[in-house]
C-alpha cells in the first residue's frame, strides 16, 4: 500500500478544495459520516445471527433431545 506523509496529504486536500470549493466541503464530509455510519451499521447487521435462525435451531435442538428422551424411556420401559 503507498506510504502518504504530510505533504502528500496536503497536496490532495488542496486538490479536493480546489475541484470542489471551501464552502462545500462541510456537506461532504458530513455526507462522508453518514455513509461510514450506514456501511458500519449494515457490516454489523450481516455478522449478528439471524433470530429466526437461532429460533428454529434452538427448536430443532429441543426436538432431538425430546426424542432422545423418549427413545430411552420406551428402552427403559422393554426392560422392565
Amino acid at each position: 500500500m503507498a506510504d502518504l506523509g504530510w505533504p502528500e496529504l496536503a497536496i490532495i486536500a488542496l486538490a479536493v478544495v480546489l475541484l470542489f470549493g471551501w464552502k462545500r466541503m462541510p456537506d461532504m464530509a458530513r455526507s462522508l459520516g453518514r455513509s461510514a455510519r450506514i456501511f458500519k451499521s449494515e457490516m454489523d447487521q450481516m455478522h449478528r445471527p439471524d433470530p429466526a435462525v437461532e429460533a428454529e435451531e434452538r427448536a430443532a435442538a429441543a426436538e432431538a433431545e425430546f426424542k432422545r428422551l423418549r427413545d430411552e424411556l420406551e428402552a427403559r420401559r422393554h426392560q422392565a
